[in-house]
């Protein structure tokens, strides 16, 4: 098993071209090809989740392996189920795990004809393309906004359209909004008709030149970096002031931190404050990616905090509520959970692992969340490394570039 063993500099100064956002590449993807575009999408994400997506669009094969991607299940089960031919989806062995009953469901009940080729309720799925007809779901608000988005996304090739309703709690919100804007972008006239409801029309999409913006969830190890830094100059190369992604919300968070951003003409620039908060409260449900972010760095700033919201960290690549909490022990930090969605600390330390190695659990945002710890904890290590393709192909190169040291053990 290869570790990463990593050394900070003593002043972090880099300027970073981050990857290009993975859930704008992913959706985009997938409008584009149930719009049979003849343009294709620019600036897509080098990362796993992103090429599986490709692969799968442009080789037509019968099965279809989607390795450890999660949006790729989702969105391509959907999109599946309304192209002509006969699959089979499947992935890993964690992917086998991942439960996908309940968009399954919900495409059954629009006519769908998809079967399980092994346990009930999770992929292998064995999908045959159809037409179909019914255009009224209900779902419940507090599922997998990955769910909802492959619903959406293939409402304007739907006979009658699709009108969806969502009863309770809807989490996620910005993640629905972002793909109700990209399907916009592309055509099709899709939009909330009433706080719970979202109508589209049987409209097809258009082909139409689109260009992908960085990815702000990448940004948020390098805001991280800043904020446990005694002293960085950070340049981040790509991002939108005005952005379609959630995740751009992290910005406002990290200035609770310490941390102000100022965007430039090329992306935007970090500047340390200081003037960080002395508890941190906070709401993720419509971030849920940047907990782990969070969590490790308001632990290693001696911030207490409590954040809510996290009721979809259990089903991610990883259990991410367990594993922070036994791989920020192996630091010294005691972190408390509520109800399986919130995550607190109230500053109890324990006595850390003299040489921490951080278990990453295949999940990407693991090994990025835990690198930045380097700064307070010399020769931290970092097992399975290579997890970060799966998102952010480039992330130990781009901190070699800002000065870190990193030496490959096994």
């Amino acid at each position: 098993m290869v570790r990463y063993k990593l050394t900070s500099p003593p002043m972090v100064k880099a300027t970073i071209q981050l990857p290009a956002s993975k859930s704008i590449s992913n959706r985009a993807l997938i409008i584009n090809a149930l719009g049979k575009g003849s343009y294709s999408p620019e600036n897509l994400s080098d990362c796993d989740d992103t090429q599986v997506m490709i692969k799968a669009l442009t080789e037509n094969k019968e099965t279809i392996d989607i390795m450890a991607a999660g949006t790729a299940m989702r969105f391509l089960t959907a999109y599946l189920s309304v192209t002509p031919g006969k699959h089979t989806i499947t992935g890993t062995a964690r992917m086998q795990q991942r439960p996908i009953q309940i968009l399954v469901n919900a495409l059954r009940e629009l006519g769908a004809e998809i079967e399980y080729a092994g346990n009930e309720g999770f992929p292998p799925l064995h999908i045959i393309g159809t037409e179909l007809k019914k255009n009224e779901i209900a779902l419940k608000g507090n599922v997998s906004s990955q769910y909802i988005s492959a619903l959406l996304m293939i409402g304007p090739v739907l006979k009658n359209g699709l009108t969806l309703h969502l009863s309770g709690e809807i989490i996620s919100r910005p993640y629905i909004n972002l793909t109700l804007q990209l399907m916009n972008d592309f055509g099709a006239k899709a939009a909330w008709t009433a706080p719970n409801s979202i109508s589209v029309a049987p409209q097809p999409y258009e082909s139409i030149p689109f260009t992908v913006e960085s990815d702000w969830s990448a940004a948020s190890y390098w805001y991280q970096i800043a904020a446990l830094s005694s002293k960085a100059e950070i340049e981040l190369l790509g991002l939108f002031h005005h952005s379609y992604q959630g995740d751009s919300r992290g910005a406002e968070v990290f200035s609770r931190l310490g941390i102000t951003t100022e965007f430039t003409a090329k992306g935007v620039k970090l500047k340390k404050t200081g003037n960080a908060l002395k508890k941190l409260e906070e709401d993720l449900v419509d971030i849920p990616d940047l907990a782990q972010t969070f969590v490790v760095t308001c632990a290693l700033l001696n911030i207490p905090f409590r954040f809510t919201g996290l009721q979809s960290l259990k089903i991610k690549e990883t259990d991410r509520i367990t594993a922070l909490r036994s791989e920020l022990k192996k630091l010294g930090y005691l972190i408390e959970e509520e109800n399986d969605s919130v995550l607190m600390w109230n500053g109890e330390r324990c006595t850390p692992e003299q040489t921490p190695i951080i278990q990453t659990y295949e999940d990407h945002r693991m090994a990025m969340a835990f690198a930045p710890a380097a700064i307070l904890y010399p020769d931290l290590q970092i097992a399975e490394p290579e997890v970060v393709s799966k998102s952010y192909p480039n992330y130990w190169e781009h901190l070699k570039q800002a000065g870190f040291q990193i030496i490959s053990e096994k």
